[in-house]
């Protein structure tokens, strides 16, 4: 009896598992078991890159042929690694490091040997791979930068790391993904999407023919073609005037948000983060600790906005109306209150209105609009809110919502920012120095050239935007539905009359560009640093806002240039100098554009390392390149402005 129950109980494991292996393998074969059948060897097969164009459908980035060796650590066998090393160019040594990689990965998956091949070394490689078993070679894309501009706009594509892996079942090791700029922002539209091959193995670990004939096989989609709001040329003409400095422009086009131009300072060439000396490269640039090239300033320098923000403080006073456009303010020199002076540069005794107080930049003024806005209601904790909020609807103090891959909040305090340093009593003239946009006021370039499109249009913006179309698909309406402002619109003129009169007969008048009604404002901020753990003065920063024409803008802009001196020097002479290119599409001001490229910061940015006193007459002490880079830079010019030479 015991016989035959054990007999029974062989027979049913013995269907159960014939049964169990008959399903598995006749009725359950799909491609996710696939995946997992050591039988079954899985190739890719990489689609191209989507193309990136202009908005004026210049070919910006589009792709060029590599070869990647493979390993599949588990099938490696004995070889010649002298010849094979020799073949790859690499040592012994690498071939060890490599191949323990590849087996920590894991050693039954591919993964990258020897990434990005060359046509040449490729020819000699392919015909001799049949003898080192467990590698092959994978043909997949790289990018080919068509422009040496844009690098910040741009971005570059890489290898993705083991986070992104185990974050995105997509990626696999030696694949490639976006790391910064559109490349970044667009990864999926632009990568496509994967195509596989499941090859049948038999028992020797030799190929036998596609898996059932291809039946799961599938093919690569290729990447969509996208175009970008950026125009090449402006981009380049303003990379050449920020040549030898340091600091962030942004352009948009204010009835739509579209960035025109954006400019990261100092810049680098994009091609030289293509291909196998990526990474020694992408090192060197990161390390640069100093000039920062990576570090993306019109989108994250987060700086005190100085006198571009009194535009906001003018605006909140007449939505307020604490004030009119025809209210006298008497300065002296600036603004005095207890034991503390903010000076400007009005005469003795000069009396501004909103306009003219504009115009000669007078703190004396904004103070006064800023003080009587929080005391409002005779409660200024009430009335710091109403002001935050109001600076806040402009898209200050926070993120836009755009779809650029970086940036910073930026900050437009409120009394909760303030609890903890005046937990009790708070006095408007606590905060006075945010009236003349300095104090805890802190912005991005991007977010300054958003406000001044918001005001060109006389109170509503649209968000800030790289992408202009994408091949078969709409814009979110996030870039489409106009965002407005806490300001009536009528309350816009006065400001505008204001920001005209800089350039008619203000700060800004040795500015002005023939038939353009440009509407700016400059700004001077000063700037403190922690050398030797001594809080330090450096050379201002130089900053300038603008937008034109008057009554019909096609652009708004915003330039910061670091250790500028002061808001026209530098900053206003490139902002002029972009319009002028954008509205024109020729030069007149060519004094302005000769006198940029002929001058530079470089030394201004040395001094904290080479013991150099800080505080420096800006007037005697600027630097000029040598008669060798001036050339170089005037022949850059000609070439931009004559493509065909």
């Amino acid at each position: 009896m015991r016989q035959l129950l054990l007999f029974i109980s062989v027979i049913t494991v013995g269907i159960l598992f014939i049964s169990r292996l008959f399903y598995l393998q006749i009725y359950k074969t799909d491609a996710n078991n696939l995946f997992e059948d050591n039988a079954i060897r899985k190739v890719y097969d990489y689609p191209k890159r989507g193309f990136v164009y202009d908005r004026n459908g210049k070919l910006l980035v589009a792709n060029q042929p590599t070869y990647d060796v493979m390993i599949i650590p588990r099938e490696v066998k004995p070889l010649d690694t002298t010849e094979f090393c020799k073949l790859l160019k690499i040592t012994k040594e690498d071939f060890n490091r490599k191949y323990n990689k590849a087996y920590r990965y894991s050693p039954r998956l591919p993964s990258p040997f020897v990434p990005q091949l060359s046509k040449e070394d490729y020819a000699v490689l392919q015909e001799k791979m049949r003898k080192f078993e467990g590698f092959y070679i994978q043909k997949r894309s790289l990018r080919d930068y068509q422009t040496t501009i844009g690098a910040n706009v741009l971005g570059d594509i890489g290898e993705v790391n083991y986070a992104t892996i185990n974050k995105n079942p997509y990626y696999r090791m030696g694949d490639l993904i976006g790391k910064q700029g559109v490349e970044a922002s667009y990864e999926e539209i632009l990568r496509g999407t994967k195509g596989i091959k499941f090859i049948q193995k038999d028992r020797f670990n030799r190929n036998i023919g596609p898996y059932k004939d291809g039946k799961f096989d599938t093919i690569p989609e290729q990447g969509k073609d996208i175009t970008i709001t950026i125009d090449a040329q402006l981009q380049a003409y303003g990379e050449l005037l920020m040549k030898n400095k340091r600091g962030g422009v942004i352009a948009l086009e204010p009835k739509t948000g579209e960035i025109l131009a954006m400019v990261a300072a100092p810049t680098y060439d994009p091609n030289i983060l293509v291909g196998r000396n990526r990474s020694k490269n992408f090192t060197k640039l990161y390390n640069d600790s100093i000039a920062k090239p990576l570090f993306n300033r019109s989108l994250q320098g987060v700086y005190e906005p100085g006198s571009p923000f009194k535009l906001m403080n003018a605006l909140i006073a007449l939505q307020e109306g604490v004030m009119d456009e025809n209210e006298h303010v008497t300065c002296y020199r600036g603004y005095k209150y207890g034991n503390r002076f903010m000076k400007c540069h009005c005469n003795y005794g000069t009396r501004n209105n909103m306009v003219t107080g504009i115009q000669r930049s007078c703190n004396a003024y904004f103070a006064t609009a800023y003080r009587k806005i929080l005391d409002k209601t005779g409660n200024a904790s009430e009335g710091i809110d109403t002001w935050s909020k109001h600076a806040k609807s402009f898209g200050l103090g926070n993120f836009l919502n755009n779809d650029l891959y970086v940036g910073q909040k930026g900050r437009i305090p409120d009394r909760d920012y303030y609890k903890h340093i005046y937990p009790k009593t708070f006095y408007s003239t606590y905060t006075i120095s945010n009236a003349i946009g300095q104090g805890e006021v802190a912005t991005t370039p991007i977010q300054l050239a958003n406000m001044a499109a918001a005001i060109a249009n006389r109170g509503y913006f649209y968000t800030p935007h790289i992408i202009k179309h994408i091949e078969g698909e709409t814009l979110p309406e996030n870039f489409t539905k106009p965002k407005y402002t806490t300001i009536d619109k009528e309350n816009f003129e006065p400001v505008i009359d204001g920001m005209l009169a800089v350039y008619e007969k203000g700060t800004a008048s040795s500015l002005r560009v023939k038939d353009i009604d440009i509407c700016g404002k400059t700004g001077t901020v000063e700037n403190f640093a922690i050398i030797d753990s001594v809080k330090t003065q450096l050379t201002d920063h130089s900053i300038f806002v603008a937008f034109a024409p008057k009554d019909n803008p096609k652009i708004a802009i915003a330039v910061f240039v670091e250790n500028g001196y002061w808001g026209s020097r530098f900053a206003g002479k490139v902002a002029s100098l972009m319009i002028e290119k954008h509205i024109k599409g020729e030069i007149t001001r060519t004094d302005l554009e000769d006198w940029l490229i002929r001058h530079t910061l470089e030394d201004e940015y040395a001094k904290p390392y080479s013991g150099e006193p800080f505080k420096i007459n800006g007037y005697t002490q600027l630097q000029t390149v040598n008669d060798s880079t001036y050339w170089q830079l005037k022949n850059q010019l000609n070439k931009l402005k004559n493509p065909e030479i």
